[in-house]
């Protein structure tokens, strides 16, 4: 049994109210976020399907924002340090698994946004705790822009079911998660990126600060059995998102409806990720891989609101 857990009640948890927060943002924070992603690298610094994301011809106002970006707003939703009220858990030891997100209005260039967040899942691993925190993000006018849903594994804080059966809730179908599973056909489309040796630094500017120390302290990355800092799950997962907009959705960010990504190896900034991408009705299923160790570290599905005749 984890430290700390004996006392734990699982059942009180889940009715537990977390604080409502809000997040805001301006247009320099959307711009640096897509920089923080590879939109504009370079490949082509003027690529005007990615120049959108950086800058706008009547102003910064007009400048779309990346569906991704929305990621983010659910990493200020709740400090990391206290996901679960009550469960004892060294912070360090989180791993990210995945990141499920749910588009419902283009995200707005800048805004004051209002989250409320809700414990989606917890389940008792034995040596571990998988935690689902779900994040609704609301606009300044009180709209639905998104919602995220985050899963966590908290090495050492299983152990605290109060019966021989192990503790598990959750209040979304077990199957809506469920690990992509990838066609064995070749791929409707492949895309090969080059991030750079400064991506995580970069991408670090644009907010997400978690495990910032694991992503620039080459110390700290050592420690934790890296052999330098490495690059965040969720700018893997923009990356990708990227490849999917530019060779699918034909450069129109406005096409994705939710993602879902599950983080399965470390990047190191410099390697080149290769994006392969099936085309199943209205779902991309994606995996991409680092060509470098031809190693899988990212894989999941992106639902359209609708495709182009000329697919």
């Amino acid at each position: 049994m984890a430290s700390g857990t004996s006392s734990f009640d699982p059942e009180l948890v889940i009715s537990h109210k977390f604080p409502e927060t809000t997040y805001t943002y301006f247009e320099r924070d959307a711009a640096l976020y897509a920089l923080g992603i590879g939109a504009c690298s370079a490949r082509d610094t003027l690529d005007a399907e990615e120049l959108k994301y950086v800058y706008h011809e009547n102003g910064q106002q007009f400048m779309q924002v990346f569906p991704t970006f929305a990621a983010l707003f659910s990493l200020h939703s709740i400090p990391i340090e206290t996901l679960i009220p009550g469960l004892e858990y060294d912070p360090r030891l989180l791993l990210h698994g995945q990141q499920y997100i749910e588009i419902y209005k283009p995200l707005p260039s800048r805004g004051r946004l209002h989250n409320t967040t809700s414990l989606a899942g917890l389940h008792d691993r034995g040596k571990a705790a998988i935690v689902e925190i779900e994040t609704k993000t609301y606009g300044e006018s009180g709209e639905l822009l998104c919602m995220n849903r985050m899963t966590a594994f908290l090495r050492g804080a299983g152990g605290f079911s109060n019966s021989s059966r192990p503790f598990s809730y959750s209040n979304c179908p077990a199957n809506r998660f469920a690990a992509t599973k990838i066609p064995k056909c070749q791929p409707f489309s492949v895309f090969e990126d080059r991030t750079q040796p400064s991506q995580a630094l970069l991408y670090m500017l644009s907010g997400d600060y978690k495990y910032s120390s694991l992503h620039s302290d080459p110390m700290v990355a050592k420690v934790a059995g890296f052999r330098q800092p490495i690059l965040h799950g969720l700018c893997t997962l923009g990356f990708a998102v990227r490849a999917i907009i530019k060779c699918i959705c034909k450069g129109d960010p406005n096409m994705i409806r939710s993602i879902s990504g599950r983080f399965l190896l470390h990047v190191y900034p410099g390697e080149s990720l290769i994006t392969e991408m099936w085309l199943e009705g209205k779902r991309v299923i994606y995996r991409a891989k680092v060509k470098e160790r031809n190693r899988m570290v990212l894989s999941g599905f992106v639902d359209l609101n609708g495709l182009t005749s000329s697919l």
